[in-house]
């Protein structure tokens, strides 16, 4: 298989680091563990308005859902202060500690590199800008243009569409497995991303690449 001319990210757990979410949950008198619930919570119900045939933003969905998780959990006054005190906090969370040398190298070595996200452009911009490496990036791309989902195939070959490649140029790169299952099945090369030495499920299809770290796969890559 050819190395890909165009590599796009995942956004939210690949490249940033969700875990000061869950001190928010804290914050607003929830348990902490609410925020792994929350967020999976947000995935199952867009994807499931994608499965229908229609969409709604993230953003949308993440605040719906905390206001009928929020007041079985501990949190009975202005749940709406609650509400945009954790939905804010996607404007300031961090990059992992590999993605900023993983990233430059893959530019260095002349690849082109997009975002495709399931939430919001202004998410990633603010993400990437923190870290030092927004010029990288040729495009930062969302869902909510398409208005569908990952892990439908309309949302990967929208991304190709956008960056004029065949779908087979382009190497998708997330930690999630369903991600790296719909981009495979959509035509795409995959690469895993594998920080904490978690089983792959056998259902999904294979990546092309499984690694541990964007540094890593700016070596295979390279190579």
């Amino acid at each position: 298989m050819s190395a890909p001319s165009v590599v796009v990210f995942d956004v939210n757990e690949t490249l940033s680091d969700l875990t000061p979410l869950q001190e928010r949950f804290v914050e607003v008198g929830a348990p902490r563990t609410l925020a792994g619930l929350w967020f999976a919570s947000v995935l199952r119900d867009g994807f499931a308005l994608t499965a229908a045939g229609t969409t709604a933003p993230f953003a949308d969905i993440g605040a719906e859902l905390l206001r009928g998780l929020l007041p079985g959990h501990g949190v009975t006054d202005d749940v709406e202060a609650a509400v945009s005190h954790v939905m804010q906090g996607f404007m300031s969370l961090d990059t992992h500690p590999d993605v900023a040398p993983g990233v430059r190298a893959m530019r260095a070595a002349g690849l082109r590199l997009v975002t495709l996200s399931n939430g919001s452009t202004a998410v990633a911009e603010s993400l990437l800008g923190r870290a030092g490496i927004r010029e990288e990036f040729e495009a930062l791309l969302s869902v909510e243009e398409p208005g569908v989902w990952k892990p439908a195939a309309g949302a990967y070959g929208f991304v190709a569409e956008r960056c004029g490649v065949a779908l087979a140029e382009t190497m998708l790169v997330a930690v999630h497995p369903w991600d790296i299952d719909g981009a495979v099945r959509a035509g795409m090369q995959a690469a895993w991303i594998d920080r904490d030495g978690r089983r792959y499920p056998a259902y999904a299809s294979e990546p092309t690449h499984r690694v541990g770290s964007l540094e890593e796969l700016a070596e295979v890559l390279a190579s």
